[in-house]
């Protein structure tokens, strides 16, 4: 129970309607979770627009609204805002007590690699001994509760409550996935941060921003708004992250390969397995918690593969170095931790490897076939399912990125699929974005082998496969299901084999 006043001082209130003193049960956004007592936000959606909905939060119980407009035909009390989604993540703050201010909230946000940095980062901090909770893209981790993720990053309302909640079981330390969609919508407003990092940035994510530039401000604002009391953890090899080093107050720790002039260093790397070793230098003196860290090197060695993981586990060893973790722990946690699915995964290793990357876009194809220049193998059959309902120009920048690197791998070859029956009506590839595929390969006298079906594309690359080569299964969603049926169709092939040896 909150007296409604109190929790208003928490907000801007430009105007009421029908002010009242009220006691409130909770707060509600969506019409259909109200609960008799609530106080219910009006809230402006991309698609719909919680005023709308009024009248039904009320009929189940809603007893006053936060609203950026009046409807006086709404006989309850009615507090103008000037935003409403700014204002829920103010009192959904003040609800819950703060609970951010309670933890250290480490929030990481890239084109690429969010999900992974994020959870090599609990499971660094979690191998510590600590209590940790996460937020992602999969799963809300509540210690050791687990909720499956409707969003990268929760509506503030939800995620301030899974906060509280986190403040409540004993949790110390939450690594969060900060999406761009969460920044710009203000989903993140109230959260106190004392980590910040920016590992990447890419073409993506255009049409919800309206431009790049856009996209770029809106992740660009986690660093820049950052405190005074936080650190801000930028990757140099990354020109747009570099690119925030003088821009936020916060105390800022620098990684890079390529760079050697930032806090820490990556050197001697060797990617000939797939699976990366390399050796960590600390450039310059810097502290976390506590922890004085001078000059010196640490070698580490990454059970999950790809050019990529470097760069994500610079940035969570950047993370837990703030966090106090002892280097003895991160390289065990480094070199046990198994990665997230569809991550340049290594899916079968025998007489050829195989392995599965979700190829989102440029930035995403450039760290993966990067990778492969690296690698020691014979052939790579290169199976790319084209992204459906995205558009030519993505499609056209995605087939250019992949024909700079089908180049410079020395490969004339790109097996294609549409994957019709393995894609919803969401993601169904056009035929325009189909067309601007194959031009763009055709310039670039690439042969493809376009398939309609997904089974069909990774059938002909298996039976291409010999001893030594790699098949690199490569998309988004039309991808999505391709390592189990590739690993079926593996299966099968092996019974098939077995059983004519049987016979003979």
């Amino acid at each position: 129970m909150t007296r409604l006043q109190e929790l208003l001082q928490a907000t801007t209130i430009i105007e009421s309607f029908q002010a009242e003193d009220l006691t409130i049960t909770g707060i509600s956004y969506h019409s259909q979770k109200v609960s008799p007592g609530h106080l219910f936000i009006c809230i402006t959606g991309y698609s719909t627009d919680g005023h709308h909905y009024l009248r039904d939060a009320v009929r189940s119980g809603a007893v006053a609204a936060i609203v950026e407009r009046i409807q006086e035909d709404v006989p309850i009390p009615q507090y103008v805002v000037p935003n409403s989604r700014i204002a829920m993540a103010q009192l959904a703050d003040a609800y819950f007590g703060h609970p951010s201010s309670k933890l250290k909230m480490i929030g990481i946000t890239a084109t690429n690699g969010k999900t992974s940095t994020t959870y090599m980062t609990n499971a660094i901090l979690e191998h510590h001994g600590l209590k940790t909770g996460l937020m992602g893209t999969v799963v809300i981790k509540i210690d050791d509760v687990k909720i499956p993720s409707e969003l990268t990053t929760p509506e503030s309302l939800d995620l301030q409550s899974y906060l509280g909640q986190m403040v409540d079981r004993g949790v110390s330390h939450v690594s969060m996935e900060v999406s761009s969609a969460a920044l710009e919508s203000h989903r993140v407003e109230t959260v106190d941060y004392d980590i910040v990092c920016f590992n990447n940035l890419s073409r993506e994510h255009i049409d919800s921003h309206g431009t790049f530039e856009n996209y770029f401000e809106a992740k660009a604002s986690l660093i820049k708004r950052a405190g005074e009391h936080s650190y801000a953890v930028l990757n140099l090899d990354n020109e747009y992250a570099a690119s925030l080093v003088d821009q936020t107050r916060a105390k800022v720790v620098t990684y890079g390969l390529k760079s050697s002039e930032g806090t820490l260093h990556c050197k001697d790397l060797d990617l000939s397995t797939g699976r990366a070793k390399f050796t960590v230098e600390i450039m310059k003196p810097f502290e976390g918690d506590g922890v004085v860290y001078t000059p010196s090197e640490f070698r580490v060695e990454l059970r999950i593969p790809g050019l990529h993981s470097v760069y994500n586990s610079m940035a969570a060893i950047a993370i837990a170095l703030l966090c106090g973790v002892p280097i003895a722990t991160i390289q065990e946690t480094l070199r046990t931790f198994g990665g997230v699915e569809r991550r340049f995964e290594f899916i079968h290793e025998d007489e050829f490897i195989m392995i599965d990357d979700h190829f989102a876009n440029p930035g995403n194809i450039d760290v993966t076939l990067e990778t492969l220049r690296y690698m020691d193998y014979e052939q790579c059959h290169f199976v790319y399912a084209i992204r459906g309902n995205r558009g030519p120009i993505i499609n056209r920048e995605n087939a250019e990125a992949i024909v700079k690197w089908m180049n410079r791998l020395e490969m004339d070859e790109i097996i294609a699929t549409r994957s019709e029956s393995h894609v919803n009506k969401n993601n169904t590839v056009s035929d325009e974005e189909a067309d601007v595929f194959m031009e763009v390969m055709a310039e670039a006298n690439i042969d493809v082998k376009l398939y309609r079906e997904l089974p069909d594309a990774i059938s002909y690359a298996l039976s291409k496969a010999e001893r030594g080569d790699v098949i690199l299964l490569a998309g988004c969603q039309g991808m999505d299901p391709g390592a189990e049926i590739a690993l079926n169709l593996l299966n099968d092939t092996k019974s098939a084999v077995s059983e004519q040896g049987q016979e003979g």
